[in-house]
């Protein structure tokens, strides 16, 4: 009889608690935060942004974070080495980005609209246009397929006299199934003549290209791809560098990206 109503008793202490527990457990489904974080690490053999060469045909570890808010609104940081700079001679060997804008739906078209700050920390020379590069972007996704625009507000990554260069990006990714994708992509970029006609419209403006494959495997993803553009890279021309480079030139990239 006493282990009866010890029984009794445990069950009747377990009743009374219930609804606290219930309350705690909405309380706390309440306070859940409407951000959510990620983050990316990635390993390339060499950094190439809209086709051009950042590390001189040499590798790069690049990482970054994403807060994203439930109704569509985000921000995040993004980093890079880089040597495009400091090949020139300048104090420079880090990129680090900062970005911010709003994501939705309309008309079943995804859109994403946003600010895109390129920081080159260091201390450059009297003859080198600063090259760090505010831009806004806006692009427009259906299914597989993306179109994005994207506008300087400031000069264009060291071009002097360069405001208002413009860049538009189309890019498809294809499932191939078992794990693996498609990646193909068509770029310009517009870098506007500068004063004088010292350097005209289409001196620095270019086109690229690129094809890969990704492949999910043990965490990661896995890339190879084709990356080629018309740029101007012979000598004296906008995309030879100091130690006489095409930064241009058609290469294969590898890669491994972690996310988390």
């Amino acid at each position: 009889m006493k282990k009866l109503f010890e029984s009794a008793a445990l069950c009747a202490a377990i009743l009374a608690l219930t609804p606290s527990l219930a309350t705690a457990q909405a309380k706390t489904e309440e306070a859940k935060s409407p951000w959510t974080m990620t983050g990316n690490l990635n390993f390339v053999s060499e950094y190439r942004y809209r086709g051009i060469s950042q590390t001189n045909s040499k590798p790069a570890i690049q990482g970054g974070f994403d807060w994203a808010h439930e109704q569509g609104y985000y921000f995040g940081t993004w980093a890079s080495n880089v040597s495009w700079l400091s090949d020139a001679g300048q104090s420079n060997s880090l990129e680090w980005d900062f970005y911010g804008g709003y994501k939705g739906t309309v008309a079943g078209l995804n859109y994403d609209v946003g600010a895109l700050y390129y920081w080159y920390p260091g201390t450059y020379t009297a003859s080198q246009a600063t090259p760090s590069t505010l831009e806004v972007y806006g692009a427009l996704t259906w299914t597989q397929y993306t179109l994005k625009y994207s506008h300087s507000l400031t000069n264009t990554f060291g071009f002097a006299d360069s405001k208002s260069g413009g860049y538009l990006d189309a890019t498809g990714n294809f499932e191939l199934g078992g794990g693996f994708n498609l990646v193909a992509h068509l770029g310009h970029q517009v870098i506007p003549s500068s004063s004088g006609n010292s350097r005209t419209k289409t001196d620095c403006s270019y086109s690229d290209w690129k094809l890969g494959v990704t492949k999910d495997m043990v965490g990661f993803t896995f890339g190879v791809a084709y990356v080629d553009t018309n740029a101007r890279g012979n000598v004296r021309q906008c995309y030879r560098n100091s130690l006489d480079k095409n930064l241009g030139k058609s290469t294969l990239v590898l890669s491994a990206t972690k996310n988390f």
